[in-house]
């Protein structure tokens, strides 16, 4: 009996410390799991789902929009800057004091400055929840309304359009900060006699990309915007010549090779913004095999924007509208395919890759500038493969090899690191993130001390001055590195130092698409 006892006691015991053991694995795989997560999410994630060095370099990307405003500044956090170029437009009765100055001088060139316009609008269309999520959208807007305040004043009839404020010899000729410039500040237009095919289109993009964003918003703005657009777009088509010619001394500085591309991309726009099928035809029957370079890929610039038209059209292969005439089909299908090939030369092993990379790899085309390629076609492969994500197709097909959308994702995250410090300089090309910036960026504001007293030419001695800037230009994306992947740090040296606002237009684009990973939305309207 007493063994038996001693047997149920023993027996007792041993299914006690089991059970106890089990709860103490189980919980210490929870603390285990629970700390992991933790320091998962604290070192990764701000808000559910979010990559925090993206989110980080977005919000200090966006900060270079304010930097580079002109006009009354009204909510601007930036210390150093003030009012500027009020009096812009005032010897035609136009108020052309909003817009940005496009780089480190004080000028406003229309060409680059409705790209910045375009390539803002795309990101929001396409990344709005993205930018919502992470508190910039509001800020991005703001922005966008900055400069399209000023395309729409500058656009005061039909076939008048004023593309430039300011003369750069003379602005060149000058080392000051904006607020204090005293020069004359010339216009110059576009018009019937003149005609500016491509920066009338471009202004058209800009304007019909950004009524789409402002449709919810400010019905009545967005209207407005549409209506020029489509007025620039008839005076773009109608009177056909490049500005570049008709205004020879814009060669210089934003010249343009051709304006072929500038139509379709506008007419793209402007479909997208309208769904009215004469847009569609323009793009695909009546012009698509004389101007849309069918098969054979391209780089996206502020100068050509054939890969952007390809990829913003192939939007309607992957999510319709499925009622498309049978040519309309057709053009759709070759836009959709070139589309695919320039994804195809881009991605690093595939068999039809025709692009150059830089040992650290960077993408390169070319030395001035060199950031611009690389960002620019980053941004587009990652809205390429959030179109393959959001419809569920599986594989892109190149010459034999499969790439899913993470490989292409995957190419667009390289090219952001790169741009935020994984480099061999291991130099951050975005000014105000990491610990390794450029000291001394080509940017007239950002050099010249708030208080300083300076006219047009004693300032240069800042330009020469071997301290760094004493502003810095938060947000500022440079030009970038030479092929060998070396950067000179040179306040002279413009060509890698200057930065520009449509390099910080396509970087918030592919920021915005990397901040977290989910689709794309199906109807940009």
């Amino acid at each position: 009996m007493e063994s038996k006892k001693q047997r149920a006691k023993l027996g007792w015991c041993w299914w006690l410390f089991v059970s106890v053991f089990a709860v103490l694995v189980v919980t210490a795989a929870f603390l285990t799991l629970w700390k992991d997560f933790h320091f998962f999410r604290s070192r990764n994630s701000r808000a559910h789902g979010t990559v925090d060095k993206y989110v980080d370099a977005l919000n200090i990307a966006m900060q270079f929009f304010e930097i580079q405003k002109s006009g009354k500044l009204e909510k601007n956090g930036i210390e150093w800057r003030g009012d500027s170029g009020l009096y812009d437009g005032k010897e035609e009765d136009l108020d052309l004091s909003k817009g940005m100055y496009d780089a480190g001088d004080s000028m406003k060139f229309g060409f680059p400055m409705a790209f910045t316009a375009t390539v803002l609008s795309w990101g929001i269309l396409e990344y709005e929840d993205h930018m919502k999520k992470v508190r910039q959208l509001d800020h991005a807007r703001d922005s966008l309304k900055w400069i399209t305040d000023y395309l729409i004043n500058a656009h005061p009839s039909e076939n008048v359009l004023y593309i430039q404020v300011g003369d750069p010899g003379v602005d060149h000729a000058c080392w000051e900060r904006p607020e204090v410039m005293t020069e004359r500040r010339p216009l110059t237009q576009v018009n019937e006699s003149y005609p500016g095919t491509d920066i009338a289109a471009e202004t058209a993009a800009a304007m019909a990309s950004a009524s789409l964003v402002f449709k919810k918003a400010d019905s009545s703005y967005s209207k407005l915007l549409l209506k020029h657009a489509q007025q620039l777009f008839t005076f773009a088509d109608e009177y056909r010549g490049s500005y570049s010619k008709s205004v020879p001394q814009v060669q210089q500085f934003y010249n343009s090779s051709k304006y072929e591309d500038e139509l379709l991309w506008a007419a793209s726009w402007l479909y997208h913004a309208t769904e009215d099928p004469m847009y569609l035809n323009y793009v695909t029957v009546r012009n698509g095999k004389t101007f849309g370079n069918w098969g054979n890929p391209s780089w996206f610039s502020w100068d050509n924007k054939l890969a952007a038209t390809q990829v913003l059209l192939s939007r309607i292969s992957f999510f319709g509208p499925e009622e498309i005439p049978g040519e309309e089909k057709i053009g759709l299908q070759m836009y959709s395919k070139t589309a695919e090939y320039v994804m195809c030369s881009i991605l690093p092993d595939s068999p039809t890759k025709t692009t150059k990379m830089t040992d650290g790899g960077m993408l390169w085309v070319d030395e001035w500038n060199s950031l611009q390629y690389s960002i620019a076609t980053a941004f587009l492969v990652v809205i390429y493969s959030d179109y393959m994500l959001t419809s569920k197709t599986p594989t892109l097909y190149c010459s034999g090899k499969l790439y899913n959308a993470t490989d292409l994702r995957n190419f667009s995250i390289s090219q952001a690191e790169y741009l935020l410090g994984n480099n061999p300089m291991s130099m951050s090309y975005l000014i105000g993130y990491g610990n390794n910036n450029p000291q001394y960026i080509h940017h007239r504001g950002s050099s010249i001390p708030v208080n300083a007293t300076t006219g047009c030419t004693d300032g240069f001695k800042w330009l020469n001055s071997t301290d760094p800037n004493p502003n810095v230009a938060v947000g500022a994306m440079v030009g970038g590195p030479f092929f060998n992947e070396t950067y000179i740090d040179s306040r002279n040296n413009s060509m890698q130092g200057e930065p520009t606002t449509y390099n910080s237009a396509l970087l918030v684009g592919l920021l915005s698409g990397l901040v977290t990973t989910s689709s794309v939305v199906k109807s940009l309207k």
